[in-house]
């Protein structure tokens, strides 16, 4: 994704400014320049040609409008001073540095969003179903559900417009012996979106599970997975009812072939598209702007503003911009006084509301959900006290010691590698170079805890039974969160916790965080240029 620049040079937006103004005067034709970036259901003018290419580059400053060029007609004596004011007007905000446009990059409308999420369920159903059953060496994986009741896991294969499962929802997956594809069924009256076809009509057979019988007796496949699991939540969605109509149902030689299907349930949750991969970078910075608008003077003004009120202005501000929080935000305070900070209250339970003075060091834990995506964020900010022009120097240190951490753990990734494994290297490593450690790292995605190995829990940093012993795959996101405890000298050498969390991709052979990390405090207020003393 590209990045906001500081000093953008200005004479490349001059010179798109200049082609827009002679296309429009020499034009004869009419044209329209769709800034689209090439969104679904929207077209975008080829970057081959020389549209494109202007249309590519207002596209990747964000700005969502269109440009129609008329017929040479239209440019007469009484329009042209309206059109010359016009094209000035653009291309002086072309000339902005990119820090002074608006940073927040484009939402999606609801449609489409669901239009992108939808297409991006096509595409897993074809790419990345055929090799997890190959992997799980299952020949069918049946899914069932109820309205309001629905498996974790089939939420996620119902198509954008369906809210909910619909009566009795039933999901079949099947891949024959050496196929490279798989076959999506639905149990249904009707087609469950596009990847899951109607196989069942009530007027010819009423009886949904005798359906599903005839369905499973016609492919006889050797394994049958449902989805029940003693370890993972997110892999144990069919509840005993449904459980108990299904080995009623079925073929009595079927019942013995029923297995787990927690495999295939985490390895579906937890594989990541290089489709939702190329945008999930957006995802994480419209996160990451959240953050610092919250983390400002435009929300914070010391000696009034509590942190209760800081948690109220993340939540409202992701309401107006049109997403989701997948739990609630938490602002805490760390300050220069006698007070020990306990991290684990974070866990336990809710610090109470404080006022935000200068001269504190501000933490925030945040997420949101878009696209069917989680993001999970903690962040730290400084306040300046009066006089302060920078962060004091055993606070930037020890944030310089919490990213050394979070190299420490990612470089502990390998495929195939236990969740337990990575931890017990990294904090072998971390004790190694006196880091005070504490590691509680957890995939991300589809959920905000999401499914995959679990890298530590806070209260569990031995290990982490069954969870923490499934291995790494490719493919797959992680949100690294972790913390540091270190002792700042200005602050009388109080040990305050650097608590910090970024997502992050691991390919099969390298980590990359999805939308850059945090790596210095941010100030608080925000330092003004060309200002003196």
């Amino acid at each position: 994704m590209r990045q906001a620049h500081p000093k953008q040079p200005i004479k490349a937006n001059l010179q798109v400014f200049t082609a827009c103004l002679l296309l429009v005067l020499f034009s004869g034709k009419k044209q329209k320049l769709s800034t689209s970036c090439g969104r679904p259901g929207a077209g975008l003018a080829s970057e081959k040609s020389f549209l494109g290419k202007i249309n590519f580059f207002r596209c990747c400053y964000g700005l969502d409008t269109s440009l129609y060029f008329c017929e040479t007609s239209f440019l007469n004596l009484r329009n042209m001073p309206l059109l010359i004011c016009f094209l000035l007007l653009w291309g002086g905000m072309a000339a902005l540095p990119l820090g002074a446009q608006t940073e927040m990059p484009r939402i999606l409308s609801t449609r489409e969003q669901a239009q992108l999420i939808d297409h991006w369920l096509d595409l897993r159903a074809r790419q990345v179903l055929p090799d997890l059953l190959k992997r799980a060496q299952v020949d069918m994986w049946i899914l069932i559900s109820r309205e309001y009741n629905e498996d974790p896991v089939l939420k996620t294969m119902l198509p954008a417009e369906w809210l909910s499962a619909r009566r009795r929802t039933i999901l079949v997956i099947y891949k024959a012996p050496q196929a490279d594809t798989v076959e999506t069924l639905a149990i249904a009256r009707y087609n469950v979106g596009r990847v899951f076809k109607s196989a069942w009509n009530p007027e010819a057979q009423p009886d949904q599970w005798a359906r599903l019988a005839e369905i499973i007796a016609a492919r006889q496949p050797n394994r049958i997975a449902l989805n029940y699991s003693e370890h993972f939540g997110l892999a144990d969605g069919i509840n005993r009812t449904e459980y108990d109509l299904f080995m009623q149902n079925i073929p009595a030689p079927y019942t013995k072939r029923v297995v787990s299907g927690e495999q295939l349930a985490i390895a579906w949750l937890e594989t990541r598209l290089p489709e939702e991969m190329a945008v999930y970078p957006q995802i994480m910075r419209i996160a990451h702007l959240i953050i610092r608008e919250g983390l400002s003077e435009k929300v914070i003004q010391p000696g009034v503003t509590t942190t209760q009120e800081v948690q109220w202005w993340y939540r409202d501000r992701i309401t107006a911009l049109g997403l989701e929080a997948w739990f609630h935000p938490t602002v805490s305070l760390q300050r220069a006084d006698a007070e020990r900070f306990d991290h684990l209250r974070s866990f336990s339970s809710k610090p109470a509301p404080e006022v935000i003075q200068a001269g504190d060091l501000i933490h925030v834990d945040f997420g949101i959900t878009y696209l069917r995506l989680n993001t999970d964020t903690q962040q730290h900010a400084y306040l300046l006290k009066p006089g302060e022009k920078e962060v004091p120097a055993g606070l930037r240190k020890a944030f310089q010691i919490g990213n050394r951490l979070q190299d420490i753990l990612t470089s502990q990734f390998k495929t195939g590698r236990s969740g337990n494994e990575i931890l017990k290297g990294a904090l072998q490593q971390a004790k190694t170079e006196g880091i005070e450690a504490v590691i509680y790292t957890h995939p991300i995605g589809y959920h905000g805890h999401a499914a995959g190995p679990t890298i530590g829990l806070w209260d569990q940093q031995g290990g982490v039974p069954g969870q923490g012993d499934y291995p790494l795959y490719p493919q797959t996101a992680y949100s690294i969160e972790l913390n540091a405890a270190v002792e700042i000298p200005e602050w009388n050498n109080k040990k305050i916790r650097i608590m910090l969390e970024e997502d992050g991709f691991f390919d099969g052979q390298t980590f990359r965080y999805i939308g850059q990390r945090q790596t210095e405090l941010l100030l608080i207020p925000r330092p003004l240029a060309n200002m003196g003393e």
